[in-house]
């Protein structure tokens, strides 16, 4: 018994290795090669939007009718790259890299503060481990949300009744802003910024806020049909229950964590 024990303790630690050697390399990947990545969601998301605008719940005469369409497009998917893009310049400081003089999360446990050197030099300091399945989660986030606007949403300009311009409307500007902020997010977890945790809480809140946005405003556009109205409840209601989960799941480990608090909040457990 004791043999097998032991067999199992160096599988399971093995196991356990090889799944921190695969976070560092997902890791590198995303910090030097996010071009390739652009290339891909460029590759992913125009394709999309050129068959929407083939197949328009609302007649297109002319390009004026196709430019509220167009520029409705181009912003969902522009986004995330602004978002990225606009997060790297603005958090590439040494100012970036301070711990905020207010810490809004209860003190759980006993922790020691660390100099920036010294948090960057614990072996535990970086976006590894787990926090990489929590980057690559917050990238498939964008993924599967612009994916789910373009399948669920079809292509409306002004001819569309009030309800269909409406919907067109708040349905692309949820996506333009919760992917942009969801980017910024992931810039700030990439780069070890102290202030992600707060970024992310804040990304999460305001997803809550404009799903509940989405259904007022397009009430308040009236005479929308069964068939359009249940559908869209059924995928507001996702949308809110996913943000939840997300933030069931993480928020443990974002207060808890060694590795988080090592990286962004430069404490040591006592």
């Amino acid at each position: 018994m004791t043999m097998i024990a032991t067999t199992i303790r160096q599988e399971a630690s093995a196991y356990i290795a090889g799944l921190y050697d695969k976070s560092l390399a997902i890791t590198a990947f995303l910090q030097t090669r996010m071009a390739w990545l652009a290339i891909a969601w460029l590759l992913f998301a125009i394709p999309l939007a050129l068959l929407r605008l083939a197949f328009p719940a609302s007649p297109i005469h002319s390009t004026a009718d196709a430019l509220g369409i167009v520029l409705a497009y181009s912003l969902v998917i522009v986004a995330p790259i602004a978002g990225f893009v606009i997060a790297r310049g603005a958090f590439g400081t040494s100012q970036a890299l301070q711990q905020p003089t207010f810490r809004f999360m209860p003190v759980v446990g006993r922790w020691r503060e660390l100099s920036a050197d010294e948090a960057r030099a614990n072996p535990v300091f970086g976006p590894v481990g787990f926090m990489a399945s929590l980057l690559i989660g917050m990238l498939l986030n964008v993924v599967v949300r612009t994916g789910e606007f373009f399948m669920a949403v079809p292509a409306m300009n002004h001819h569309a009744p009030g309800w269909g311009q409406a919907m067109f409307m708040v349905m692309s500007v949820d996506v333009v802003v919760t992917s942009f902020f969801y980017m910024v997010a992931f810039v700030m977890a990439l780069r070890a910024i102290p202030m992600f945790p707060r970024m992310l809480a804040f990304a999460w809140a305001l997803d809550i806020v404009m799903q509940f946005a989405i259904a007022k405003q397009i009430t308040l556009a009236g005479n929308i049909p069964a068939m359009v109205s249940e559908p869209l409840l059924t995928l507001l209601d996702a949308n809110i229950t996913k943000v939840l989960i997300s933030a069931a799941i993480w928020l443990p480990y974002l207060i808890l964590s060694q590795r988080v608090n090592v990286t962004y909040r430069h404490r040591l457990a006592a």
